[in-house]
């Protein structure tokens, strides 16, 4: 038999009312603490589960957060999920996580989905620089946070990992391992990553004074081993000065990037040094393992939950503020100092 909201409140010996906001994580702060704790004993031990529908009726919230992710076979996202959802749950909301396959169209099918469904706010993992998405969800003022996303108009607030002063940590890395020719495989430009990290990468060889013509950029077709691989092949051929160390834009173009040296005869890291962003699981033990730049996954979804349940409870503003997170460079295997014979 299945217990209401009026079983709960006779059997704690409060109103229902009472034991409606002490059962709702939103308003259980106005109840007195050991009330909170007796509704919720006795809401468990009669097993008392909340009329959603009617509460959604009833409130205009449906108690479901929309979550967009570019590529949930990418490693890079499943611990991002899982920060949001740790968050969410604590609050009693739930994320609608649907996979875009880094499609403008599909991302847009799917947001016109989660709207009709009448999702309380929206966390993006999918924006790119220039996202009509976004321009609605900040027009329409709809609780949103972007994350590892960033866009050039500057609409929504954002929890990234510093990719900038990343990507000098990185170059200055190499550098104090006598490497002069530095190549950067960049990611696509259309997303934020890529443009961001190419753009720091550049600031940081002409911070350095390297030779420009010496730090070639080629741009990655999308973030994959495949991808990685065919813009090595590619910088290998067009290039005079072959480069001695590599960064690049994300750990799968990294070991795309080692399977192309492979094809050429060239060890990793012996003849080339190379450098991944992101710190996947797992690419520790590849061989050679990775050096990677670290960027906690986990707290980037913890913080855009946290960020979009103060603007849902109006304790913060929808304003665009950028939150960096510090990304640490992990030294493993796959860099090394230079080889006395290079570029002779």
């Amino acid at each position: 038999m299945t217990s209401t909201l009026a079983d709960v409140a006779k059997a704690a010996g409060v109103h229902p009312g009472t034991a409606s906001k002490a059962l709702n994580p939103e308003t259980r702060h106005r109840v007195a603490d050991d009330t909170v704790k007796r509704v919720l004993s006795i809401a468990k031990k009669l097993n008392y589960q909340p009329n959603n529908i009617a509460r959604s009726l009833r409130t205009r919230k449906t108690g479901t957060i929309g979550l967009l992710v570019p590529d949930l076979t990418n490693a890079l996202f499943p611990p991002i999920v899982r920060g949001i959802e740790r968050v969410l749950s604590e609050h009693g909301l739930h994320a609608l996580v649907v996979n875009t396959d880094n499609s403008p169209e599909k991302a847009n099918q799917l947001f016109t989905a989660l709207r009709l469904r009448q999702c309380d706010g929206f966390i993006l993992a999918t924006a790119f620089r220039n996202d009509p998405i976004v321009e609605e969800l900040a027009e329409r003022n709809i609780p949103s946070v972007l994350v590892n996303r960033l866009t050039d108009k500057k609409l929504l607030p954002s929890v990234s990992g510093d990719e900038w002063s990343a990507m000098h940590v990185a170059v200055d890395h190499l550098i104090s391992l006598g490497h002069t020719h530095i190549a950067h495989i960049a990611g696509p430009r259309s997303i934020s990553n890529g443009s961001i990290r190419r753009a720091a990468f550049l600031d940081a060889v002409e911070e350095e004074k390297l030779k420009k013509d010496h730090c070639p950029v080629i741009v990655a077709s999308e973030y994959s081993e495949d991808a990685g691989e065919a813009a090595l092949l590619k910088l290998f051929a067009s290039t005079k000065v072959k480069p001695t160390a590599i960064i690049a834009g994300n750990d799968q173009i990294a070991i795309g990037a080692i399977d192309g040296l492979r094809q050429l005869k060239l060890s990793c890291p012996e003849d080339v040094s190379v450098i991944g962003f992101n710190d996947s699981p797992l690419v520790d033990r590849l061989q050679p393992s990775l050096t990677t730049l670290h960027l906690p996954k986990h707290q980037l979804g913890e913080d855009a939950a946290v960020i979009l349940l103060e603007i849902m409870s109006g304790k913060r503003t929808q304003k665009a503020e950028a939150h960096l997170l510090p990304c640490d460079l992990i030294v493993r295997n796959s860099t090394a100092r230079v080889s006395s014979k290079a570029n002779r």
